[in-house]
C-alpha cells in the first residue's frame, strides 16, 4: 500500500467513526476510539497471519486487545470496509469469521464456534464461525455461533442467540422484559417469547433500520 493509499484508508476509518458515533466530534478524537485501534491492530495482525508469521500476529492481537478494553479479533478473520464496533468491551471475533462491508456491532458480541468437539469433525479448512453480510447490525451481548450466515441488511437484536442462518432483510429479536404488574403475572409470563425470533426487517435509504423496541 502506498503512503497516499494508507492516508486515504486512515481518513476513511476516522470519518466512519465520526459518522456512527455522535459523541465523536473530530478526527483527532476518533483516533482514540476503540474501533480504530482494533481495526488497525487487526490489519497488521492479518497481514502477518497471511505471510505465515502466526506468533507475531498473535502478539499484535494481544496488544490490541489490551489497548481496546477487550476487543479480540483473530488475525485470520476476514473483515470488509467500514467495520464499526460501538463501545467494544468484550467483543470476540473468531478465526474463520467473514464480515461484509459497513457492518456495525456493539459491545459484548461473540462471533464464535460451537465448540472444539464439533470443529474437530469438520473438514480441514472449512468455516467454523459466522458470516455477516453487508450492512448487518449486531446488538449488545448477542451471540452468534457456528458456520451460520446472516444475510445483508439484517439486524440481530441485543442478547439474541443465533445458531441458524438468518435471511437477508430480517430482524432477530431476543426475549425481552415486560413490566410485571402484581395483578397480571400470568399475562406477562405468557407474552414473553422463550427464544430468539426472526421477523421481516425494514430498510431506510438502503440500510437496515434498528428496531425501536
Amino acid at each position: 500500500m502506498t503512503p497516499r493509499a494508507l492516508l486515504r484508508a486512515i481518513t476513511a476509518d476516522l470519518d466512519m467513526v465520526m459518522d456512527r458515533d455522535p459523541s465523536i466530534l473530530s478526527r483527532s478524537e476518533a483516533l482514540l476510539h476503540p474501533t480504530v485501534i482494533a481495526i488497525w491492530g487487526w490489519r497488521v495482525s492479518h497481514l502477518l497471519h497471511l505471510r505465515g508469521h502466526r506468533r507475531s500476529a498473535r502478539l499484535v492481537m494481544v496488544v490490541a486487545r489490551l489497548l481496546t478494553g477487550g476487543i479480540e479479533i483473530h488475525p485470520g478473520a476476514t473483515i470488509g470496509r467500514g467495520f464499526f464496533i460501538d463501545h467494544g468491551a468484550g467483543v470476540v471475533i473468531g478465526e474463520t469469521v467473514v464480515i461484509g462491508d459497513d457492518v456495525t456491532i456493539f459491545h459484548q458480541v461473540t462471533l464464535g464456534a460451537v465448540g472444539w468437539w464439533h470443529d474437530n469433525q469438520r473438514p480441514e479448512g472449512s468455516r467454523r464461525h459466522p458470516k455477516l453480510g453487508d450492512r448487518v447490525v449486531v446488538g449488545a451481548n448477542a451471540t452468534l455461533l457456528g458456520p451460520i450466515t446472516v444475510g445483508h441488511d439484517s439486524v440481530v437484536g441485543a442478547q439474541a442467540l443465533v445458531i441458524r442462518d438468518v435471511p437477508a432483510d430480517s430482524r432477530v429479536l431476543a426475549p425481552f422484559s415486560i413490566p410485571n404488574l402484581r395483578s397480571s403475572r400470568s399475562v406477562a409470563k405468557a407474552a414473553r417469547p422463550r427464544q430468539s425470533v426472526v421477523v421481516a426487517g425494514q430498510k431506510h435509504k438502503g440500510a437496515a433500520v434498528f428496531p425501536s423496541w
